[in-house]
């Protein structure tokens, strides 16, 4: 008998000018955890789809077997009858109803078309000791930090007596501690025989837990790995997945920096809707030309609340502090104001805030500042077509058109054009939240690329990462922020993960009295 659980044979997928998967074939055997891996646009969720029914049987070329039967889905409902569940990264639940609503959504406990709660709840509490969740089965899914929410998921999915589990990028959005909690959670299934497929752009995350892994390149199958008897390295993925060696994760850059262009002195920022809740408290920082300064701290540090407060006001209440600029005080009341004053800020969430995604590139491009592609008002399209068409270019955006709606592109080219909106303002700071989040090696030595050119340029380069070797590789200067406050500052060559986790995990009692 074959220990073959899943086997994808010549799969063809095809859109509209686009060839996105060209005889890709997987195999993957029962209760292993076999890593998906590839650049954003190599086609690994377009498989997963196919996999999972989303795109039905007949809208692609090519054979689906499991356990030994060719399967033909015509959507989502029937691979989970066959005990296929796949999690999304936007995870698919509802803020307002409870973990146990949540977990029989749709499969329902019930007797008579009325909902059996006894056995919803006692049902929900099983799932969530196997998941190991430690709340009660009634918590609004809301009240939990984005670590519970994938674990909500994960329960949900075996409630629905899961055979292949599917999780897209699960750790993009969890700290350190959630994303180690998750992994060790993957082989407490492997350990019970579930079989999980793992798509991830943490190399090191795959190298921990992977038995096998299989990797895609422009929507073809370029190798599958056998973590036990192949040499896995980090650096051999790499070359499979973006078809050349990697020397360098970041490129090189000589810093030339000037003087002091934005400071910030005493800024408190109240939580929106906890008015006597201050949310960030006495945070001073000074950025120079030419300088790329990161913020390292924990999930719940204050750093994103620290950005948005600094751009216009776009978050918190009763904002007090003094924000300057080339040596003069600004005050910047709202967006358009920020804009005016050459701040931008990229956000970490490109899809849901970063982007019109029903829009195609070209009017993404130039939103941030209208008025340099209009006359009296009115925009001039073909001034818009040549801004977008530079940026296009500038940023190797890989598309056909500048035409192209947003939503189509892959991870890293969505993010390429957030860039691009907030460079065509002529900024002379630059806010970046988490701009790699989510994005493949490749896509990310491309944006680093383009954060040194800005640097370069003499701009200002404000980085909020949550992964220290991205910090470390790409800063000149790190402040590290815990519970709102700065609790300390590192020079390039003072910075190290060690000091950097000591001064992350330094409690409020703990800060120097050093005005940082």
């Amino acid at each position: 008998m074959t220990d073959i659980l899943l086997e994808m044979r010549g799969i063809t997928k095809t859109f509209p000018g686009v060839k996105a998967l060209s005889n890709v074939n997987l195999k993957v055997r029962k209760g292993e955890i076999h890593a998906l891996m590839g650049e954003n646009g190599a086609g690994k969720s377009t498989l997963m789809k196919v996999l999972s029914g989303i795109y039905p049987y007949g809208t692609y070329e090519g054979d689906v077997l499991f356990e030994g039967r060719r399967c033909q889905f015509r959507d989502i409902r029937d691979s989970e009858r066959l005990g296929i569940v796949i999690i999304h990264q936007e995870l698919a639940l509802s803020p307002y109803l409870s973990i146990a609503e949540n977990i029989f959504l749709g499969n329902e406990r019930a007797r008579g078309g009325v909902i059996d709660w006894g056995e919803t709840i006692a049902r929900a509490r099983e799932l969530m000791d196997m998941v190991g969740l430690d709340e009660s089965p009634n918590t609004r899914v809301m009240d939990l930090g984005v670590g519970k929410q994938q674990l909500v998921e994960i329960a949900k999915a075996l409630s629905k007596n899961v055979k292949l589990l599917i999780l897209d990028e699960p750790t993009a959005a969890l700290n350190e501690h959630d994303s180690e909690n998750l992994l060790r959670l993957l082989k407490t299934f492997k350990a019970r025989g579930l079989t999980s497929i793992l798509i991830s752009h943490k190399l090191n995350e795959i190298v921990q837990v992977a038995d096998a892994i299989t990797i895609l390149r422009d929507g073809a199958t370029i190798e599958t790995l056998d973590t036990a008897r192949d040499e896995i390295t980090e650096d051999r993925i790499i070359r499979g997945m973006v078809g050349r060696d990697l020397k360098h994760r970041y490129p090189e850059r000589v810093p030339n920096i000037g003087e002091t262009i934005f400071e910030v002195r005493n800024w408190n920022v109240y939580h929106p809707l906890q008015p006597d809740r201050r949310v960030i408290e006495d945070v001073s920082f000074h950025i120079r030309r030419g300088e790329v300064v990161g913020i390292a701290g924990l999930m719940g540090a204050g750093r994103t609340e620290l950005a948005m407060s600094l751009f216009g006001k776009a978050y918190g209440k009763k904002i007090s502090g003094q924000m300057l600029k080339n040596g003069k005080p600004i005050d910047l009341p709202d967006i358009p104001a920020a804009i005016r004053n050459g701040i931008a800020y990229v956000t970490e969430d490109r899809k849901n805030h970063g982007l019109i995604l029903i829009q195609d590139i070209k009017r993404n491009t130039t939103l941030g500042k209208l008025r340099k592609v209009s006359r009296h008002g009115v925009i001039d399209e073909r001034r818009e077509i040549v801004e977008a068409e530079g940026f296009r270019q500038r940023l190797n955006i890989k598309t056909p058109s500048i035409l192209q709606t947003t939503m189509n592109l892959s991870g890293g080219n969505q993010q390429k054009v957030v860039l691009s909106k907030w460079i065509f303002t002529d900024p002379d700071v630059l806010i970046l939240d988490e701009p790699t989040r989510g994005i493949d090696v490749g896509a990310k030595y491309e944006i680093y690329t383009i954060i040194n050119q800005l640097a370069g340029e003499g701009k200002g380069i404000l980085l909020i990462s949550s992964e220290l070797p991205e910090l470390l590789g790409m800063c000149d200067r790190i402040y590290v922020m815990s519970e709102g406050r700065m609790t300390g500052e590192l020079t390039r060559a003072e910075a190290t993960q060690e000091n950097i986790m000591r001064l992350m995990a330094r409690m409020e009692g703990d800060i120097r009295a050093n005005g940082h």
